[in-house]
């Protein structure tokens, strides 16, 4: 007895993202922890799921990876062009702290967040609100660089009129030697930014859904809201908007030459969310129900917390 012998005439039918084959992410999550690093067909050769041991670990090899394509980049004197989340966070202090040390000016930085919360027509939270993404990038990485920080003009925002001009920005910096790295987390939902599941029904070819630059007020999952009731706003759903602006996969997945993934979902005492989320991400196979699951077909790392690999099986302890 479970989801998919009770599906049928409950409340949850209809519910979770049409395009899902439930028995499909089953057999996902079936597998043995170790087996997590088993490579697929359709993996990048130069992708690599990296385990960490704690949260501690995490934070430090994520935050070091970011810090090192930024001074890789100064050192070969190109720009270097990164579109940012806003979750995970830990390893934006580890990026600081590594910057710091060596003493590697940013100022050859562009950073792109996103996505940031909206309203149905794409008009933001205020940049200084305590909820927006913009608050919480000069919180944690850009004003803890100090002088060695991003000049503001190269922080781009998911703004209703700074997203549009993404793919445009992007694509001058590429012709002028810059390298697009795309550090993400994974959703609930296996969204890339907010770049929902359910969108997919909306393209007719994978094609054209891989074009898709952006979108503004972009409707919400209901399981992407509650995961960031829970995560981000203490369970309080009251809080959380329910559209944002997003880019989509014409810049995270075509424009993108190498990624830099987290995932940390855990809450402690054994309870998570997110292994789900990143055994799809590696064992689905490239679909545009599961945006996540294009992300190992680009060179790369993948950091995750051990716990994350399961066995995903009930602990009633």
């Amino acid at each position: 007895m479970n989801l998919l012998t009770t599906i049928s005439g409950s409340l949850i039918e209809g519910f979770l993202p049409r395009g899902w084959d439930l028995a499909k992410i089953d057999a996902c999550c079936s597998h043995p922890p170790d087996a997590i690093f088993d490579r697929q067909p359709w993996w990048n050769a130069d992708f690599q799921p990296v385990v960490c041991e704690s949260i501690e670990d995490f934070e430090v090899v994520f935050g070091h990876a970011i810090a090192l394509t930024i001074q890789s980049a100064r050192d070969a004197r190109r720009p270097a062009i990164l579109i940012l989340p806003v979750g995970p966070m830990g390893m934006y202090r580890w990026a600081v702290r590594f910057l710091k040390e060596w003493n590697v000016s940013c100022n050859h930085v562009y950073g792109f967040n996103m996505d940031e919360w909206s309203d149905r027509d794409g008009t933001t939270l205020p940049a200084d609100h305590p909820g927006s993404f913009q608050n919480a990038m000069e919180s944690a990485f850009y004003g803890p660089l100090g002088d060695l920080t991003v000049p503001p003009a190269q922080r781009w925002f998911a703004t209703r009129d700074r997203l549009p001009h993404y793919a445009e920005r992007i694509d001058e910096l590429k012709r002028s030697g810059g390298e697009l790295t795309v550090i993400f987390g994974i959703g609930r939902v296996c969204h890339i930014a907010f770049w929902e599941p359910h969108f997919a029904a909306e393209y007719p070819s994978v094609e054209a859904w891989k074009a898709a630059t952006h979108r503004l007020g972009a409707a919400l999952h209901p399981l992407t809201i509650e995961q960031n009731a829970l995560t981000s706003f203490r369970g309080r759903t009251t809080l959380v908007p329910a559209f944002a602006n997003t880019i989509g996969p014409g810049l995270f997945l075509q424009r993108a030459d190498r990624i830099l993934g987290g995932a940390d979902g855990t809450f402690g005492r054994g309870m998570q969310w997110q292994g789900p989320s990143l055994w799809m991400t590696l064992r689905y196979g490239p679909d545009p129900w599961v945006p996540s699951s294009f992300m190992p077909t680009l060179p790369g790392k993948l950091f995750f917390l051990r716990e994350l690999a399961g066995p995903l099986v009930p602990d009633m302890n």
